[in-house]
């Protein structure tokens, strides 16, 4: 599980005040723990801490000088360029990194928060119109950056085949006319980037995380994602599925990929990650519908597009409805979350959204 906490104390404008503590615990790794002041805006009397290895012991000391006189709103890039320019030749750090410090830092400086400083919300599957669904994403991170909502996992739910494309893909690259045609399929475009999402009622499962960026600060892009999923790499094993993080943004097992992620980054501070994973794909009907060109398939170590995507459902032999309570139940365990609902002005402000947006030509050929 991964734990954190950040506990500043008290402080005044200046942005001084008493001792500060942060905590992160590195996905895979070590805690990593930050205890520090901040006088006349930058840190004092650092000390850093925790169950990690570093060899050899002179270098902690060295972190801790590196740290002491930088301004307090320094970056989570500054704070680990600075610890590793004071890292003595030849040190090794096992279970901990330059940014693992970091965050810890921009913790104990409430700049950074854990999993536990939010309180979470789950909303559970609802069906609504594939074009809703791509408009709730918007709205939601956007009430969530505000501070108008808890950061919530949504899980989707649809009846009507869709086609959902990345924000940046061309429709006419993307997709094959005819096949969407013949099936009566809907495209729609996103806000996230990343590949086309085939979506059939029942076929995958997809949800949103809306979550403040604080969560992500100091992390790279990359490893934004798995650390944002580590909870549903838990609830895959829980149902007997030993799933692992390709990178960038692939949920892989040995058998062959089961999902893929996406993220858009809002300017009010609000973020989406979200998230397909194939539970009873018709890889017949999807190869009908997108086009999967050679060179996207040449990094994936196969050639054939159906045999890329293996299903939840032949893997657990359970049902779309049980995976999706296990997930449920792993992330309300891991992380206090309670449940909640789409209120009616959330819904009104995503259907007015299609409207006047994801329902659009305009948005949809955005990309030519």
């Amino acid at each position: 599980m991964t734990s954190s906490s950040s506990t500043p104390a008290t402080a005044d404008g200046n942005g001084d005040g008493g001792r500060r503590h942060g905590e992160y615990k590195v996905p895979g790794g070590k805690l990593v723990v930050a205890d520090l002041e901040v006088d006349n805006g930058v840190l004092s009397h650092v000390s850093i801490s925790g169950d990690f290895f570093l060899e050899p012991d002179e270098a902690l000391p060295e972190i801790n000088r590196a740290l002491t006189g930088l301004p307090a709103d320094s970056p989570a890039a500054d704070l680990a360029a600075a610890v590793t320019a004071a890292l003595p030749e030849g040190t090794v750090l096992f279970g901990l990194s330059a940014e693992a410090i970091a965050i810890a830092v921009r913790r104990a400086l409430a700049k950074a928060t854990g999993w536990g400083d939010h309180h979470w919300n789950v909303i559970a599957p609802t069906v609504l119109p594939t074009h809703v669904n791509v408009a709730l994403d918007e709205v939601l991170t956007e009430e969530v950056g505000a501070g108008r909502r808890n950061p919530t996992l949504r899980f989707w739910d649809w009846e009507e085949p869709s086609v959902v494309i990345g924000s940046f893909q061309s429709v006419r690259n993307e997709v094959q006319p005819e096949g969407v045609s013949r099936h009566g399929i809907s495209v729609v475009r996103r806000i996230s980037g990343g590949g086309a999402m085939f979506m059939e009622a029942g076929n995958c499962i997809t949800y949103s995380l809306y979550l403040p960026q604080t969560l992500v600060d100091g992390l790279s892009f990359a490893d934004s994602y798995g650390f944002l999923d580590a909870w549903v790499l838990a609830a895959l094993e829980k149902v007997g599925i030993n799933a692992f993080y390709v990178p960038l943004n692939d949920i892989a097992t040995d058998q062959g990929k089961i999902g893929g992620a996406a993220q858009k980054r809002l300017a009010n501070g609000g973020m989406l990650h979200h998230v397909t994973m194939s539970y009873d794909i018709d890889a017949d009907k999807m190869v009908e519908v997108l086009r999967i060109g050679k060179e996207k398939l040449s990094d994936k170590g196969t050639t054939s597009a159906k045999k890329r995507v293996d299903p939840l459902r032949r893997q657990t032999g359970l049902s779309r409805a049980d995976i999706v309570a296990a997930m449920i139940e792993v992330f309300t365990d891991r992380y206090g979350a309670t449940p909640a609902e789409l209120t009616d002005v959330e819904l009104a402000a995503a259907r007015a959204r299609v409207e006047a947006k994801f329902a659009t030509e305009e948005w949809l050929h955005r990309v030519p």
